[in-house]
């Protein structure tokens, strides 16, 4: 339900291939509030990658509406504050919305420092004196200081993704958006990389989160939604959701994978 707390409002949202052949999204809506930690469950082909990408417009949807603080990204010219008509700035809307990604993403040739550092030197204009300090800050958040002129392909997969995250953190950015941060690691090194999500959680970070980590959803989330064929079949605070599912789809699912 939209409050004036709602940081992201989405409304019919959808997104269909081949004319409409196929429906990813076939109209979905929900309202994300600040501090919120948004579990997104469902089996392979529900549309959760591509509800989440559409978030920050790295998928662009067919229809609907997608409200952020405010502005609907899915126009590309919006009224501001003073009521004058100005394009919409992708760009300036992806800094305030973290990414991390199933496989890291990170920039292969340069040190980890260098990878923290390259997008507030270049989209906040801070200088490298500046960037560096804040990046060392959060590597030791994390564990990693002493690995900052590492490279990637010397960083276990935990480590790698522990600094995906606190590479997006760099931004200041005022939500989290993590796509299955954990699919593509050993088990041994999912722990390390929830431990971090876990404490963002706490901090109070909105996050919207893809994953097949039913302990996280469970333990961390606020609201698990569960998607099915381009459609949020259900959503619930996760005790409630995890006890007594409603929906027979929804109690298939949970009888898998729990």
């Amino acid at each position: 339900m939209a409050t004036r707390d709602s940081l992201i409002q989405v409304t019919d949202l959808k997104k269909w291939y081949k004319g409409g052949a196929i429906k990813a999204l076939d109209g979905v809506t929900v309202d994300i509030n600040k501090g919120d930690v948004i579990a997104v469950i469902g089996p392979s082909g529900s549309g959760k990658s591509t509800f989440l990408r559409s978030l920050n417009l790295l998928e662009e949807p067919t229809g609907g509406a997608i409200l952020f603080n405010g502005v609907d990204l899915t126009k590309k010219k919006y009224k501001n504050s003073e009521g004058k008509t100005v394009k919409l700035d992708v760009d300036s809307l992806r800094q305030k919305m973290g990414m991390v990604f199933q496989h890291f993403n990170l920039f292969p040739h340069m040190t980890i420092l260098e990878n923290m550092v390259l997008a507030p030197m270049k989209v906040k204009n801070i200088s490298r004196a500046e960037a560096e300090e804040k990046a060392l800050v959060l590597l030791d958040r994390v564990g990693l200081k002493d690995r900052a002129d590492a490279y990637p392909i010397q960083l276990s997969g935990g480590q790698k993704q522990r600094v995906a995250i606190v590479r997006a953190l760099a931004m200041e950015p005022e939500v989290m958006l993590f796509d299955e941060p954990t699919s593509a690691l050993d088990p041994e090194m999912v722990g390390e990389v929830l431990d971090v999500m876990k404490e963002l959680a706490q901090e109070g970070m909105t996050m919207v989160v893809v994953t097949h980590e039913m302990g996280f959803a469970r333990e961390v989330g606020s609201r698990v939604l569960f998607m099915d064929g381009g459609h949020i079949l259900e959503q619930n605070e996760p005790h409630e959701f995890f006890a007594h599912p409603k929906e027979q789809r929804t109690i298939d699912f949970l009888s898998k994978v729990l």
